[in-house]
């Protein structure tokens, strides 16, 4: 893919505009305002017009980390886009609701498929927020508040204010939120395994995909990460297990299971690839990880609000089919 700026490029966004800074963008250094206002243009772009001065902040000059204020007025000069965000402009992401768990005018909260990416980008066109966006035209701001693999269904957080993006994600930060997920694994999970504290380090494998691997405690690339553990059901083969992250690391429930020896039924990147094509027959076809509990705190009420979203009817009925006459340890 390539950028083209000048000579035969996309049409230009258009002449230059003047864009007032309402409520809720003001706190959001200029540089990120820029980004969600020029949708399209490549960020390198976006920083090469600040530093020459095209970008105006009330008539002045300003650093990309200059914050903005409700009422400043941003100056944004004709800017064009790539040539595949020209495309995507032309075909937006289809509209499409999914099913809620809680909406007032401060957030949403979905019960996001399986098999659907969080948001567009690393070969995804689209994703849950852009086909929010998409059927939900006259919203001020919708902003993802955390993430999902795009195999993990379950609970996913949707700011409808930008006092309430950042106050979440402060929460999310700061582990005042309480993330639960059922995972099903391969194997008899130990009654005593109750946390998993092992570093993990993120990297690129050759192809450009992203892995993630546990490392030595004392390694200087590792990111200390815990994960508690408990037996929710025993199964025929496998244990249910609810899974509570305390750190918010890329794959860590999914990275951390497998290292313990047991995997994550159907998983595609970490998991046992013989095993999950037997189970592909027996009616799994994706990975068991379900988003199934969060617990937060109402960025306006100041209430403790706790969801709770049901696995759904494959997992459920694989889950059943494969269940012991032995009792829950």
């Amino acid at each position: 893919m390539k950028h083209i700026i000048g000579g035969a490029a996309p049409p230009a966004s258009g002449q230059v505009k003047l864009v007032e800074v309402d409520e809720e963008s003001a706190g959001q250094r200029l540089d990120n305002f820029l980004i969600r206002q020029l949708k399209g243009v490549p960020k390198t772009h976006v920083y090469r017009i600040i530093r020459s001065g095209e970008v105006r902040l009330n008539k002045g000059r300003a650093a990309a980390d200059t914050r903005v204020a409700a009422g400043d007025v941003v100056r944004l000069p004709p800017v064009r886009v790539s040539e595949s965000a020209a495309e995507k402009q032309a075909k937006p992401a289809p509209a499409r609701e999914f099913p809620v768990l809680l909406e007032d005018e401060h957030l949403i909260a979905i019960d996001k498929p399986a098999g659907v990416a969080v948001h567009g980008g690393s070969g995804v066109s689209f994703g849950v927020i852009e086909q929010l966006r998409q059927a939900r035209p006259g919203a001020k701001l919708l902003e993802l508040v955390h993430r999902l693999d795009r195999e993990t269904s379950g609970i996913l957080l949707v700011a409808k204010k930008r006092s309430a993006l950042l106050n979440l994600q402060e929460q999310f930060r700061e582990r005042e939120t309480g993330k639960t997920y059922l995972a099903l694994v391969a194997g008899d999970w130990p009654p005593n395994k109750k946390v998993v504290d092992v570093p993990l380090h993120k990297y690129l494998q050759t192809d450009g995909e992203r892995r993630v691997k546990v490392v030595a405690r004392d390694a200087a690339d590792g990111m200390r990460s815990i994960t508690l553990v408990k037996i929710a059901r025993r199964l025929v083969g496998f244990t249910l297990l609810e899974v509570t992250i305390k750190t918010g690391r890329t794959h860590q429930i999914r990275v951390h299971l497998a290292s313990q020896g047991h995997p994550i039924a159907g998983d595609d990147k970490y998991g046992d690839f013989d095993l999950n094509k037997l189970l592909q027959k027996r009616g799994l076809k994706r990975m068991y990880l379900h988003a199934w509990r969060l617990q937060f705190t109402h960025p306006a009420s100041g209430e403790r609000i706790e969801l709770l979203c049901a696995p759904p009817p494959d997992l459920t009925k694989f889950a059943d089919h494969a269940a012991a006459s032995r009792p829950p340890v």
